[in-house]
This record gives structure tokens, sequence and C-alpha cells, in this order.
């Protein structure tokens, strides 16, 4: 399964619902909780290409997006798939 990075926030319900998602399907997730290290922040706005609400998720290193793009791949049956190994 390819490595998943989810920048958010312990009290974000969408990075809870997506971090619930994510450990449902298996993933090990590299959890960054940016209000407990802001610094990383700003690493998220740049790799995101400018997005900063919560949460923003990495599959494998390409940007994915936040809650809404991973739910909108699990209801496609895409999102097995992305989370994969190639």
């Amino acid at each position: 399964m390819k490595p998943v990075t989810l920048y958010g926030s312990p009290w974000c319900s969408y990075s809870a619902l997506a971090r619930r998602m994510l450990i449902d399907k298996g993933a090990e997730i590299d959890d960054i909780d940016v209000v407990d290290e802001p610094e990383r922040r700003v690493e998220m706005v740049e790799r995101s290409g400018g997005r900063d609400t919560l949460p923003q998720i990495f599959i494998g290193g390409e940007y994915v997006g936040g809650f809404q793009a991973i739910h909108e791949l699990e209801e496609a049956g895409r999102l097995d798939r992305l989370l994969a190994d190639d």
C-alpha cells in the first residue's frame, strides 16, 4: 500500500473522518498535526498548491485533496486502486 500523508488537526471533524476512512482501508498514515507543528502548515500549503483548509491528503507523494476528494474517490470505487502499490 502506498504511503499516505495527512495534514490535519485534532479538532477538525473532516480530518477525523478522512483519518478513519484511510485507517479502515489499512493505510499507514503520516499524520501531521498542523496545530501542534505550525511550521508544517507552511509545508502543507506549498505542497498542495496554495490550499490551506484541513485536511490535505497525499497518497504515494501525489496530492489528492481534502476529505471530499477521498470521499468521492471511495464512492466512485477508485480509492482502493489509488492506495494500492503499483
